[in-house]
């Protein structure tokens, strides 16, 4: 993983990514705990959510 990232020029140690990351984390638990918020998501972490809930209410 270094590797690729010294070639391609980034750092993989990028504290923003991770702070990013931790902010979506936060909302995605905050709107699967509420069910609320659904539509501030792109469409793809949408039906994810949506397929967990529905696996959450089936028997």
């Amino acid at each position: 993983m270094f590797v690729q990232a010294t070639i391609w020029g980034i750092n993989p140690f990028d504290q923003w990514g991770v702070e990013l990351g931790k902010k979506i984390a936060g909302e995605t638990q905050r709107i699967l705990e509420s069910r609320q918020g659904l539509a501030a998501m792109d469409a793809s972490t949408r039906a994810l959510i949506e397929a967990t809930w529905a696996a959450e209410e089936s028997p």
